[in-house]
């Protein structure tokens, strides 16, 4: 008994010394140690360690562009046999308390500066989205919720199920953790189940319908883990990772019948341009992994797109494709307050209520920020309250938005003493489209999702909310929360008044549920499409009209997987490195 009681204690103190490790300012050092691959961009001399006969010293099998949830599993994979350039415009999550832990999700979100780990965009529908610019991707700013995709999802994708069942577990034995269930998500499980959505799944990473517990990629000490420590598990020898090296284009040499990739052209953070080849074989390949506003803006930069929009911009055209950047989708999202009279834990999406309707209903409640974190109002840019939609649009300057930052600064606590129900509509019907504004491949394009412009994506937000304010009013709720039951009216005015996005409000926002749909939707971030498969690229990927050029990401979905896309996207970058491994060396690939 004393030896099992030695061991607990020496088992409790390794995990106390990897919370303190992974939370003190010892950590930026810590991943220099862990991943001696990652150096800045500035670093590139124009030498490689890798030789090659046919490319030159400066030359890579693999150049991947953005280090985000897809891009880090498949430079991981290629490394095992190939030299990889993996190149991300953004810097580490490691020393990122904005990143690190789920009491500054919101926080990171708030942070509109340059160097955050979110770029802020507001989509010309006038709701604020945002997409990731750090090493990891969107697996860093998220709510950390962890599913896989549905059997029909795979099967549509025509991918290997077999294949994809051995990914899976390559993301999950990583980073994914089974969740401590918060009160407010207990109280979400069992009104779920009252309202119908049953039976009740457990815990479990599938997709089924009914009520159930995902995973998260938070551990016990509320610390979030990420697709970059993927990278872990790959081959140092063969892998290089700069951070804060912004792509420009994709160089191509088109002297032959096809245009083909030779290469890319990027910006260090010093603003010096570097350019990296790939080596001079048939099989090296350009991977765009920038995610689903990034991969369409870089081929259209590159001048792979439709031939008018190119020209209207004078970029040279590569290939006319009138394709690249249609078909963008994004699941509308409306969310239910609902305040309470009571203490409230933090928690981030732990519950899921799967309908057959399409309809999936989630919940978050409380607020934090640890004292480490950025200082700064608490919602410019946060899903759940405070925009500009009290402005009207062409007075939305950039003098009125930091005046109305400026009168956000000192939101009172009591503002998040609560929590939301919310409802989100699977595969929209509804689609738009992105373009270029200009040449600045730091500026965000012009995206165009048009939420609910199809009925039947409004009539299944209707029935999400009804749902949605059912939850609230459930005896469950009201005993937890220990409020009075609220009519559905006041529960409406209450999401309302939080004024979530751009769009200017109507007088029967709740007295109609069509109207508080589109009056109050918002994004959870699941934005797919603009290099649909057949249209833009080929069933393994492959862009149409060039050779060495591939995308690997969300941007090539025509529906979000699961009810949250990151574990299907980063289980994608496993499968698509492990698949062209497999395809190019055969039984010699190892894998």
């Amino acid at each position: 008994m004393a030896l099992v009681g030695t061991v607990k204690l020496l088992f409790c103190l390794v995990l106390w010394l990897s919370h303190i490790l992974s939370t003190s300012q010892g950590k930026e050092d810590y991943y220099k140690y862990r991943y001696p691959f990652i150096r800045s961009a500035s670093s590139f001399s124009g030498s490689s360690s890798f030789s090659s006969s046919s490319g030159g010293n400066n030359a890579y099998d693999y150049i991947i562009v953005g280090g985000g949830t897809a891009g880090c599993p498949l430079a991981a994979t290629l490394s095992q046999n190939f030299s990889v350039l993996l190149l991300e415009r953004g810097g580490v999550p490691f020393s990122n308390a904005n990143v690190s832990f789920l009491k500054n999700f919101h926080i990171a979100l708030a942070d509109t500066s340059p160097t955050s780990a979110s770029q802020f965009f507001v989509s010309t529908d006038g709701v604020i989205n945002t997409r990731a610019r750090v090493l990891g991707g969107g697996t860093c700013i998220n709510a950390g919720f962890y599913t896989r995709a549905s059997s029909r999802f795979v099967e549509k994708e025509g991918w290997d199920v077999k294949l994809v069942n051995e990914s899976y577990p390559f993301v999950e034995k990583k980073i994914v953790h089974r969740p401590k269930l918060a009160p407010w998500q207990k109280a979400v499980r069992d009104s779920l189940l009252d309202v119908g959505v049953s039976p009740f799944n457990g815990f479990t990473y599938d997709h089924i319908y009914g009520t159930k517990i995902g995973g998260t990629i938070f551990d016990r000490f509320g610390r979030r883990h990420t697709a970059a420590e993927l990278l872990a598990s790959a081959n140092p020898r063969k892998l290089t990772v700069l951070i804060h090296a912004t792509v420009q284009n994709i160089v191509f040499d088109t002297t032959g019948e096809q245009p083909k990739a030779v290469g890319v052209i990027f910006a260090d953070e010093k603003g010096n341009k570097h350019q990296a080849l790939l080596v001079n074989k048939p099989r090296s390949e350009v991977i765009l992994s920038c995610g689903a506003i990034g991969t369409p803006q870089m081929l259209l930069l590159s001048g792979i797109g439709p031939k008018a929009e190119l020209e209207k911009l004078k970029i040279p055209v590569v290939v006319d494709n009138k394709y690249v950047g249609k078909g963008m989708a994004d699941n509308p999202m409306n969310t239910v307050f609902v305040p309470t009279n009571r203490p409230v834990t933090q928690s981030l999406i732990q519950t899921v209520g799967i309908t057959k309707k399409g309809v999936y209903i989630e919940a978050s409640s409380g607020f934090g920020q640890s004292k480490d974190s950025i200082h700064c109002h608490h919602g410019i840019m946060s899903a759940e309250i405070g925009q500009l939609s009290t402005i009207p649009p062409k007075q939305r300057t950039p003098e009125a938005i930091q005046a109305y930052i400026k009168g956000k600064r000192d939101i009172p606590h009591e503002a998040f003493k609560g929590g939301f129900i919310l409802e989100k509509i699977a595969t929209p019907i509804s689609t738009g489209d992105l373009k270029l504004i200009n040449t600045n491949v730091d500026d965000n394009p012009s995206v165009t999702f048009n939420y609910f412009k199809h009925p039947y994506d409004l009539q299944r937000c209707v029935e999400g909310i009804r749902m949605a304010t059912k939850i609230a009013q459930s005896q469950h709720f009201t005993n937890y929360t220990r409020c009075e039951k609220q009519t559905v009216e006041k529960i409406l005015n209450m999401s309302v008044k939080a004024n979530v996005n751009l769009i200017p409000k109507q007088t029967n926002d709740t007295t109609s549920m069509e109207q508080f749909c589109k009056d109050t939707v918002i994004t959870i971030w699941h934005y797919h499409g603009g290099c649909h498969v057949g249209k833009v690229v080929s069933n393994d990927y492959k862009v149409l009209g060039v050779h060495r050029l591939r995308v690997v990401d969300g941007s090539t979905f025509r529906e979000s997987p699961g009810t949250n896309p990151q574990g299907t996207v980063m289980m994608m970058g496993r499968y698509m490195g492990v698949k062209i491994l497999r395809d190019r060396l055969g039984r010699a690939a190892g894998i």
